[in-house]
Formats: structure tokens, C-alpha cells, sequence
């Protein structure tokens, strides 16, 4: 589904088949039935204004009833196209735009939420500008409202298509039934008023046809740019909803009344110049609207009805044939602007779909801009985790590790305590091991058949029951409602046991009323459930106070025992349990861009302006100490 064409033909091709072709077979046949009514009206008008012009002639012996019967019978024959072939196409129409909808968005669905977690590398799969895959804007954007436009307008061209055709076939049809010599040009013989039909549709439509593809190409291009621009003020918005109360605190209101009107302006502007290409193709349509149905669908007809070689029916009839004609191959001039949006919608779900599959081999994707040379492998579960000769960069060729890691041995249950200065890797470390930092070399070798736990700061609740909160990964039905209420209890969140299966307490979300440390305490909740073999924890406990820590350390110690933890924290010292016991075995220091280990025993008998000055970056100078406990208070969110 890289390119157009292979968006279009995947739903007929799918398991879904049956479903897309009986749709399709449906909409084609009442499509067929609508263009031959065409046909028929056009005959029941030439009745009906020939009934109308001899309604005096004595020759007409029933002239109201020759009236009233032309009359109702177009009428019929209009409730027959309108309400009941166009109607019910309509019906199956929007039912296939429904159906290739979900299914376009089921794969896509799939596709980024993939084990290789593709969502994540389209998101910060830093891109340089030269490459050959530049980053994506407003994937959200592009999932759900560009396939809708992409279905939507597919639809109506494949019809509109189909019209043409089948208007050709029936119309062009009945104008050679009802052709008849024309002055001038009797070596074509009967077909002479035919000719002089196709002549003026040829001569009048393409050329008005080429006009608006022109004018389209500028729609297309205008219609790409205001989707980024809308999409990219949308997303600035909904992150600025979901940090309000940051915004609040810290008083920053100006600053994203200024992101947001520099933002809008943007879609202001690139409306203003779409506006213009609209008015200026109205106005160009409207015309042609009027010489086609007024001159040029009169015309054909004219010259043999001067000639008298066609009475007046005859003359109408043959100008609603060639009107109706005209009308169904000027399809494409009236729905321009939607071929326009349906394009753009294309190029940007097809775009969509092309960084999906570059990224499902992320080594060869991040090759391209930078250094990916990991190798992960594992090893029996006894000898725990290792990590050798690692170097992680940034992106680029020529850029130098910010973090060296030669030789790191974890064993099964013990517990690392990783620090230094912010920005030196400690999560880069975390995310490397993990398989989630993009750019470096080296050797991760983990524990085989063992459950791993990646535990960060900020957390981030979806909006379902309570139980599947905790149980995520996993679904809601693979603990029982008592495993999870005990692993809730042990938390320190007791008190929403009662919840377990609510998706909203008190009319909000979990994500909204849990308080930060709530929601730290929710993850250790999920910890103790799943009962991990692998823990890492990325300031897991920064919106828990001292106690709260303690506890968190200790529900973890008392039920996970052959757990191996690696955990940064901002203190200086790692946390000890309430009796004054080291929770933690080694200290992982990150200082000068190396990474070494070793007991916690030999880093707290160093002492403590030692280690403030082994975290600071070379060549500055030592923090001086103030005169207060080394021990850091927090307080809870």
C-alpha cells in the first residue's frame, strides 16, 4: 500500500473480499440503471414539451391527457433515478465508504502498533534533511481524517467514472437511434446530427476539462499545506490541554497565546489563497455550466431542425441527449476540488504507509543516518544481564559516543543504583538495553525467558476499567480480580479496589484524577502482578515522598526476589529500607561519558564532595555542599 494504486485495490483483495466486490457490483448496477433513466427522461422531456407545443393542434384529439400523462411520466421516471437508483446507491455507497474505512484503518492500526513498535520509530526516528525518508507530520491527522478523505473520494471518482461510461454507452446510443441527415454533411448520411453531437461534446469538454485540471493541481497543493498546518496547530493544542495545569503553574499562558497565533496564522493564510483558487473555479465552472447547457447542448441539433429534417420533439430530445452527456463528461470539472482533496488525502496516507514498511527492519532504517550496529542476544537466566563494549551516539556519521559502557555484568537479583549529572544517558542507557535508543554499537545480552518491566517518570493512562490499568500489558481477563485487587493493596491504593472495574471515578478519567504519585503507585501495582524478571524504573518514584519511596522499595524487595533492578534516581545516595538495610547491591556512575560499576558499599565510603565532583562534567568546578542533610525531601503530587 506504498503508492495510490496499491491503497485502492487492497480492501478488493483482502479477506474481505466477498464484501468489497458485492458492494462494488451493487453501487455498478444501480449506476447503469441511473445513466439509462437519463435516457428515458430525456425522451419523456421531448414528449412532454411536444405535448405542450401542439396542444392546439387539431390534430390532438386528447390534449390535457397527452399533457398530464407526459407529465407524470417524467415525474415517475425522476422519483425512479433520484429517489430510488441514485437513493439506494447512495445507501451501498456509503456503506462500502464505511466498511474500506475500518478496514484501511484496522491495517494501519495494526501495522503501527506492531510488536516492533512502530509508532514509537516514526515518531523519534530523527531524520536529517537530506534523507531519503523525511519525518512525518500529524500522523494522527493522516490515520483519521485523510483515509476518510482518501475512501470517501475514491468512492465518488470510481462512480463518477462509472457514470461517464455508462452515459456514453446509453446516450451516445439513443443519439444514433435519433440521428438524422444534416445539410452539408450528407456523406456521413443518417448519422449526421450524431456526429455533429460528439463533435461539440469533443470540441467543448476536454478542453475546459484541461483548464480545470490546471486549476486542481493548485487545489491539490493548497489542500496538502492546509492539513499540515491544521494538523500542526491541532497537535500544539491538544498537548497544551493535556500539560494545562503546568501551563498554569507556571504562568506561561502568553507565551502559547503566542505559539498558537503564529500557528494560526499559517492556516490563515494558506485559507486565504485557498478561497481565492475556489471563487476563481466556481466562477469558471458557473460559466461553463451555462454555455454547455444553454449554447453548446443546443446546437448540434439546430442546423437539421432549420432544415426541417426533425420536428420540435425531435430537436429536445436531442438537446437533453446531448445536454445529459454533456453533463456526465463534464464530471470531472464539477467535482475537480474533490479529485484535488482526494490526491492530497492519497499522497499523505500513502506517504503514511511507505515510512511503515521503511521502518519494520529498524537497524537498515536508522543506518541511513547514523550509526546502528546493536546486537541483542540472550543467554540462560542465571547469568542475568550483561552489556559490553557499548557506545551510544547521536545522530549523524561522524559523531562521537556521549556514553561508553566496555564490560557491565547484572546477576539475577541484584539491584543497580544508576546516577549522574542530567543529560549524561542514564536513560539512553535504560532505552539502549531496552532496544528503544536508535544510534551506537555494542553487545546486549539479556536474560532468557524472563518478563521485563520498563517503568518512567511520566505516566500515561489510556482511558480503560481500572483492573486493565493494572494489567497492562496483558489483557483485563488474564488475572482475576483478586490477584489484582492484592497487588492494589500492596501499592498503598487500597481504597480503589472498589473501582476495579470502573473505567471513571466520579465523573473523570484514572488519568485525570490520580495524582502523580498515585499513578507511580499504580505502576508498581502492575510490577507486583506481573512479577518481572528484568526491572528498570527511569525515576519511577520522583512524585513519591521519603516514606513513600521506602515503601515502593520494599514491596518490590518482599515480592520479586530474583529480580534484577536498574534504576536512576536523582538522589545522590540510593534509598535504604525503614530498618537502615541497603535495598540496592551496586552503583551504575555515568560520569565523562563512562559508565562504571561497582558494590554501593565502596561508593558510600567515598565521600560526599567527592561524589558531587565525579558527576560534574570535566573542567568544572565542584558544587560546594551547604550545610544540611545530604538526604533529599520530596514532596507528593
Amino acid at each position: 500500500m506504498r503508492r495510490f494504486w496499491g491503497l485502492m485495490r487492497a480492501y478488493w483483495f483482502s479477506d474481505r473480499w466477498k464484501e468489497a466486490w458485492g458492494l462494488t457490483l451493487a453501487i455498478g448496477l444501480l449506476t447503469a440503471m441511473s445513466s439509462k433513466a437519463s435516457v428515458w427522461i430525456a425522451e419523456a422531456s421531448g414528449e412532454l414539451v411536444n405535448s405542450i407545443a401542439f396542444f392546439h393542434d387539431p390534430a390532438n384529439l386528447t390534449p390535457l391527457a397527452s399533457l398530464l400523462t407526459g407529465a407524470g411520466t417524467l415525474l415517475l421516471l425522476v422519483l425512479l433515478k433520484d429517489a430510488g437508483f441514485i437513493g439506494i446507491r447512495h445507501l451501498f455507497s456509503t456503506t462500502l465508504h464505511r466498511k474500506w474505512r475500518g478496514w484501511l484503518n484496522g491495517r494501519f492500526n495494526e501495522a503501527l502498533l506492531d510488536n516492533n513498535h512502530t509508532h514509537f520509530h516514526l515518531q523519534h526516528g530523527a531524520r536529517a534533511e537530506t534523507d531519503a525518508f523525511p519525518t512525518l507530520d500529524n500522523i494522527d491527522q493522516r490515520v483519521q481524517e485523510s483515509i476518510k478523505g482518501l475512501t470517501g473520494g475514491a468512492i465518488g471518482l470510481a462512480m463518477g467514472i462509472l457514470g461517464v461510461v455508462m452515459s456514453l454507452f446509453f446516450v451516445g446510443q439513443k443519439l444514433l437511434e435519433t440521428s438524422t441527415m444534416v445539410n452539408g454533411l450528407e456523406f456521413l448520411g443518417h448519422y449526421g446530427s450524431a456526429v455533429l453531437a460528439f463533435a461539440a461534446v469533443t470540441a467543448y469538454v476536454p478542453i475546459n476539462t484541461y483548464i480545470a485540471m490546471k486549476l486542481g493541481g493548485l487545489l491539490e497543493r493548497l489542500t496538502v499545506k492546509i492539513q499540515q498546518a491544521e494538523g500542526s496547530y491541532r497537535g500544539e493544542l491538544t498537548t497544551f490541554l493535556r500539560r494545562s495545569f503546568h501551563v498554569a503553574a507556571s504562568r506561561s499562558e502568553s507565551v502559547h497565546k503566542e505559539v498558537h497565533n503564529r500557528l494560526y496564522r499559517d492556516i490563515d493564510e494558506t485559507w486565504a489563497r485557498l478561497n481565492n483558487i475556489h471563487a476563481g473555479y466556481l466562477s469558471f465552472e458557473l460559466f461553463y455550466n451555462f454555455v454547455a447547457a444553454r449554447i453548446v447542448a443546443y446546437t448540434p441539433a439546430l442546423i437539421p431542425y432549420i432544415h426541417g429534417k426533425i420536428g420540435l420533439k425531435g430537436y429536445v430530445t436531442g438537446a437533453e441527449l446531448v445536454g445529459s452527456l454533456i453533463t456526465q463528461c463534464s464530471w470531472f470539472i464539477h467535482v475537480m476540488p474533490e479529485i484535488s482533496a482526494l490526491k492530497a488525502n492519497a499522497r499523505r496516507v500513502a506517504d503514511l504507509a511507505e515510512a511503515i514498511e521503511n521502518v519494520q527492519r529498524p537497524k537498515e532504517f536508522y543506518r541511513l543516518s547514523g550509526h546502528c550496529e546493536f546486537c541483542y542476544r540472550t543467554q540462560h537466566s542465571v547469568f542475568g544481564l550483561t552489556v559490553q563494549n557499548l557506545e551510544l551516539m547521536h545522530q549523524g556519521s561522524d559523531v562521537m559516543p556521549f556514553l561508553v559502557a566496555s564490560n557491565l555484568h547484572f546477576r539475577r537479583g541484584e539491584w543497580i543504583f544508576v546516577r549522574g549529572e542530567a543529560g549524561c544517558g542514564k536513560t539512553c542507557l535504560l532505552k539502549a538495553i531496552n532496544g528503544l535508543w536508535p544510534y551506537g554499537r555494542g553487545n546486549i545480552v539479556l536474560p532468557e525467558s524472563v518478563k521485563s518491566f520498563y517503568a518512567t517518570q511520566d505516566v500515561k493512562l489510556p482511558q480503560v476499567s481500572l483492573k486493565q490499568l493494572v494489567c497492562l500489558p496483558c489483557g483485563r481477563d488474564t488475572y482475576s480480580d483478586a490477584h489484582v485487587a492484592a497487588a492494589l493493596h500492596k501499592a498503598g491504593l487500597g481504597e480503589l479496589i472498589e473501582h476495579l472495574n470502573h473505567e471513571a471515578r466520579e465523573g473523570g478519567i484514572w488519568d485525570r484524577i490520580l495524582s502523580g504519585g498515585q499513578k507511580q503507585k499504580l505502576v508498581l501495582a502492575r510490577i507486583l502482578l506481573h512479577q518481572p524478571g528484568l526491572l528498570f524504573l527511569d525515576e519511577a518514584t520522583g512524585a513519591l515522598d521519603p516514606e513513600a519511596k521506602i515503601a515502593f522499595h520494599q514491596a518490590i524487595k518482599d515480592n520479586c526476589p530474583n529480580v534484577i533492578m536498574i534504576s536512576v534516581m536523582h538522589e545522590i545516595s540510593p534509598p535504604k529500607s525503614a530498618t537502615g538495610v541497603e535495598f540496592y547491591d551496586s552503583v551504575l556512575t555515568i560520569a565523562n561519558a563512562v559508565a562504571t560499576k561497582r558494590p554501593v558499599a565502596a561508593y558510600l565510603s567515598v565521600k560526599p564532595a567527592t561524589l558531587i565532583a565525579q558527576s560534574e562534567p570535566a573542567g568544572r568546578k565542584p558544587r560546594q555542599l551547604p550545610n544540611i542533610s545530604l538526604k533529599r525531601s520530596w514532596g507528593g503530587m
